[in-house]
């Protein structure tokens, strides 16, 4: 892998450039999708609905655009060669905000369609205690420091190590999402009983970058501070944000999962309520 020649200035680290591995994939993951609706719905969608609706479209273009956002400049560039913050950014959108929202916004008969070949894997995968066990191993594998230092120094790395945290997340929702009907899915209060363990998991590299008191990063003592933040109050923040911001947003998904779960009992309870006529 070439190394990457590490920014020695705040100039060089907020210097404007296109990232277009990002615009490519980008573009894939859109023509793609538009041309699966469009070549495989014929075949595949339930007849008598509409092939995809326009809030789902919506759904996944919003998780394109959270990975867009973070995957190019300028959150992308700071927190590669400057804010360790910028880049918890980063792994929150590409793990707890993309996946969900890309799985939401598929049509369940594409994603059948294509995972067809390998539905036994990803049955297997998406067992609840495989997919905590993959994403969260993935999780802390990104968060070592040496492995930090890689993605810094190689965008190859960089990119693969991003790659891996996405798909594993992919596997963690799942279960929770529960995108195609032909793999069981959780009841609302397992689901619930998952997000929280997932919710606890993260805390403890989430300790690990606010209670040290010298910077666990040694990288990112040698790159440029913008704003003047120092390495150990950026760490602090940085864990502040895996901590907090990510226990709010499964929290968020936990309320939401009680929420609609209450209201389907109660619309089922008034179906199945005699009503005062017939009694």
């Amino acid at each position: 892998m070439e190394a990457l020649a590490l920014p020695a200035t705040t100039a060089e680290v907020l210097a404007y450039h296109v990232h277009l591995d990002v615009l490519l994939l980008m573009a894939v993951l859109g023509v793609g999708y538009e041309l699966g609706i469009r070549h495989f719905a014929e075949v595949y969608a339930p007849r008598g609905e509409p092939a995809v609706g326009r809030f789902q479209r919506l759904l996944f273009y919003s998780g394109l655009g959270a990975m867009f956002v973070v995957s190019s400049w300028p959150l992308h560039d700071i927190g590669i060669g400057s804010l360790f913050m910028a880049h918890m950014v980063e792994h929150l959108a590409l793990s707890l905000v993309a996946p969900p929202l890309l799985l939401w916004g598929t049509p369940w008969w594409l994603l059948r369609a294509v995972l067809r070949p390998v539905l036994p894997l990803v049955r297997n995968l998406t067992r609840p205690i495989v997919a905590l066990l993959l994403f969260n191993a993935t999780l802390g594998l990104v968060h070592v420091p040496s492995v930090v230092e890689l993605m810094i120094r190689s965008e190859a790395a960089h990119f693969s190590l991003h790659a891996l945290l996405f798909a594993t997340a992919i596997v963690m929702w799942w279960p929770v999402v529960s995108p195609i009907p032909d793999l069981p899915e959780l009841a609302p209060f397992m689901k619930m009983g998952y997000l929280f363990l997932q919710s606890l998991v993260p805390t403890v590299p989430a300790s690990f970058l606010t209670l040290t008191d010298e910077p666990f990063y040694r990288i990112y003592e040698t790159l440029p501070r913008l704003g003047g933040i120092s390495a150990h109050t950026d760490q602090v923040v940085a864990g502040l944000i895996m901590k907090i911001g990510g226990g709010l947003l499964l929290w968020g998904f936990i309320a939401g999962v009680f929420f609609t779960w209450w209201s389907d009992e109660q619309r089922y309870s008034a179906t199945d309520r005699p009503s005062a006529r017939s009694r």
